[in-house]
């Protein structure tokens, strides 16, 4: 077994845990409001504005000795340059007022998100950090496309409020090879625990996320 085999069997169980939230069952289905999709949307744009930053940190820290790490993340920075924009537009074309969103004050559950990958990076482990990527790319690769044609056929908005969305469900599937094979380059052990920590919590960090936006459906799912 590789190691991205092992990544993704360990954390199987906070997947699993993830695409179990009311809020995500829901958007699949196409079974949320326009209100929802641009709440999700909002916060979104808060954790996807840190994505750049946050491989910044991370070349930052690697050490010489895995300068090797370098290519890869700078690949993946200029794969992510403006995403957050994208959002804001989606936002603008589902209805709502992307000035507000970009200012607006991110949800706790998104505030801790972005402060544990800070944090993990800074104070154990930069390596790490490939576990939100693992997180992030894998989970959009399963949903994405799903998820927007779900809501965009119920709430009969235009395509171009699924810009990110689309994109990411297209991107990513080529992106995942490309973390297969770089991960699987990882051989230290510690680097390797780091990135399968760092991945079982935000997948559980994300799912909280999700579950901190309101919905119609939330009250449905618990009675």
């Amino acid at each position: 077994m590789n190691f991205y085999e092992q990544l993704t069997q360990q954390t199987q169980n906070a997947r699993e845990e993830l695409y179990s939230v009311p809020q995500l069952i829901d958007g699949l289905g196409g079974n949320i409001s326009r209100e929802t999709y641009i709440a999700y949307l909002t916060e979104a744009y808060h954790h996807v504005s840190h994505t750049v930053p946050f491989l910044m940190t991370m070349g930052s820290r690697i050490p010489q000795s895995k300068k090797w790490m370098h290519k890869a993340i700078i690949e993946y920075q200029e794969e992510e340059v403006g995403h957050e924009e994208w959002i804001l537009n989606d936002i603008e074309a589902a209805g709502g007022n992307r000035e507000a969103a970009r200012h607006s004050t991110p949800n706790l559950e998104t505030q801790l998100l972005i402060a544990y990958n800070y944090d993990y990076m800074t104070r154990k482990n930069p390596v790490g950090f490939f576990g939100m990527v693992f997180m992030l790319e894998s989970t959009s690769t399963q949903i994405a496309n799903k998820g927007a044609d779900a809501v965009k056929e119920k709430l009969g908005l235009p395509k171009k409020a699924f810009s990110y969305l689309i994109s990411h469900g297209e991107l990513d599937i080529s992106h995942m090879k490309f973390f297969e094979e770089t991960v699987n380059q990882i051989t230290d052990p510690e680097d390797q625990q780091a990135i399968i920590e760092v991945a079982q919590n935000t997948f559980r960090l994300f799912a909280n996320i999700l579950r901190s936006i309101p919905h119609e459906g939330t009250l449905q799912h618990a009675a």
